[in-house]
């Protein structure tokens, strides 16, 4: 067993209202990150498992007064909340447990951000006008009053990963439920445990109607992928990496379903040659180590001053040094494991390609030695890559793990050049000693959100989403409610 002590129920399904193993027993093994070490189980859910998912989620929404009952909703949600307060303290350390994510990062997108989203749609449904008035016209002469009425999708498949688990499943599933859809949350089988905690809240805190919200844990990719597939979801919603959300989008094409995709990212810290640059490169060593890196928004790019590239390095390489690695529930754990052991073997894969590609190490680059429990774990040194540019794989290729690459630019322009030459746009930094310089090279990046001086973009009510193959849609913020609603103009007789 773990090192940590959990409370928290065995995981299990939650099908149209009830809690329950796969139809035929079968389970896997739920481990530790930080030891290797099984602490659990998960229901392997079956195709037929899946189905009924599926079946309870179509009656629940064609059926019940869910789509249509404001109050219901608010009612219910509200429930979720305190019941996700109430039991914070086990919920936060089931997290450290099964995702390997640091106990500092509970009170940003571990659990008290996603859980602060979750009361956020929740008031703004309580307000959120439905209906718009667009008054009287006379369309082809004959006089008309027009309304445009929002409505729910439908029947939601929320697919999302093992990084940031309750951040993702509550930023999808507190909308989506807000807007009146009915919803099949598929958690990643890495880290199945968190989102097999919602169900079970759901089921016994909350008074939400049997089949409104469904949890199934399939391990296999080909039953997953009936979520895309089937004629009765309206809409997938997918947090991942973008080879598979070009594979959700053409299997969801086949019936057109409105799809949400939230990609990969490559993003980079511009650092212009009047800011504070071993400041910039130090804060960007230490958010491309927190929870080992496995961010999609983390800036991973550290691009800097040509003349000041040497002073870059040393500062981020002191910086990732300083933090190296440390058990995700000890007091002051920044950089904790990778997920898996197929992760950390695809990070020193990238590391390996590195040196091929004529970079060498400021700090890190090889798999981290522990010792005792820890040694089973899945662990990455900090590593700060210098001497490559943006055309190498690793300034290109979305690695998930802790590491830095950092790029010499000439001037601002170039900076923009570097910063725009990827296939992704999700994320970014701008700093200078000018505001007004660094708001007008961050308006030149293409790129869904972007920092200025160190501002910080994430919150609730702030939307979040990428440009090009970082994804399609918003999440969070009005817009990523907005997601999971209809437009329906209606036309009588005025």
């Amino acid at each position: 067993m773990s090192r940590l002590t959990l409370t928290i129920p065995a995981a299990q399904q939650l099908i149209d209202g009830k809690l329950a193993p796969a139809s035929d027993g079968a389970s896997y093994p739920i481990l530790d990150p930080a030891t290797g070490q099984e602490i659990g189980t998960a229901p392997d859910s079956t195709a037929g498992d899946v189905d009924a998912a599926i079946g309870a989620a179509r009656r629940a929404f064609d059926e019940s007064d869910w789509a249509t009952d404001h109050a219901l909703r608010v009612r219910c949600l509200r429930q979720l909340h305190d019941a996700l307060v109430e039991e914070a303290d086990a919920f936060k350390a089931l997290t450290t447990a099964e995702v390997g994510m640091p106990d500092f990062m509970m009170s940003a997108a571990g659990f008290d951000v996603p859980v602060g989203g979750l009361k956020w749609v929740t008031d703004l449904l309580e307000d959120y006008e439905f209906e718009t008035d667009l008054g009287e016209a006379q369309p082809m002469g004959i006089p008309t009053r027009r309304t445009v009425h929002r409505e729910p999708v439908g029947v939601v498949a929320a697919i999302s990963p093992w990084n940031v688990p309750t951040q993702i499943n509550l930023a999808k599933i507190g909308p989506a439920l807000a807007a009146g859809c009915t919803v099949v949350l598929k958690p990643a089988p890495d880290t199945p445990w968190v989102g097999a905690e919602l169900g079970r809240l759901v089921a016994e805190k909350t008074d939400m109607p049997a089949g409104v919200f469904n949890v199934v844990m399939p391990r296999s990719n080909d039953v997953a992928a009936m979520l895309t597939t089937d004629p009765r979801v309206d809409m997938v919603s997918f947090t991942g990496s973008t080879a598979v959300g070009r594979t959700i989008m053409q299997a969801g094409a086949a019936t057109l379903k409105k799809t949400f995709l939230e990609l990969g990212g490559k993003s980079a810290a511009i650092v212009l040659d009047d800011a504070n640059v071993a400041g910039a490169a130090g804060a960007t060593a230490f958010a491309a180590c927190m929870h080992a890196g496995q961010g999609c928004a983390i800036t991973t790019r550290l691009i800097v001053p040509r003349e000041k590239y040497d002073e870059a390095v040393q500062a981020a390489a002191d910086c990732m040094s300083s933090i190296g690695t440390a058990d995700p529930a000890s007091a002051g754990s920044i950089c904790g494991p990778v997920i898996s052991a197929v992760q950390r073997d695809r990070v020193a894969a990238y590391l390996e390609l590195a040196e091929q590609e004529g970079g060498t190490f400021a700090c890190g680059g090889k798999v981290a030695e522990k010792d005792g429990e820890l040694a089973g774990g899945f662990w990455i040194e900090p590593t700060v890559v210098a001497g490559l540019d943006n055309s190498s794989r690793l300034a290109q290729e979305e690695i998930f793990g802790p590491v830095l690459v950092v790029i010499a630019h000439d001037g601002d322009d170039d900076a923009v050049r570097i910063a725009n030459e990827s296939d992704y746009g999700l994320s970014g930094s701008v700093d200078s000693g000018d505001l007004e310089r660094a708001k007008a090279v961050a308006a030149r990046i293409r790129t869904g959100t972007i920092a200025v001086n160190g501002g910080v973009w994430f919150a609730p009510d702030a939307p979040f989403g990428g440009y090009k193959q970082s994804g399609i849609g918003r999440e969070m913020g009005v817009a990523g409610f907005e997601e999971y609603l209809e437009t329906k103009t209606l036309a009588e007789p005025a």
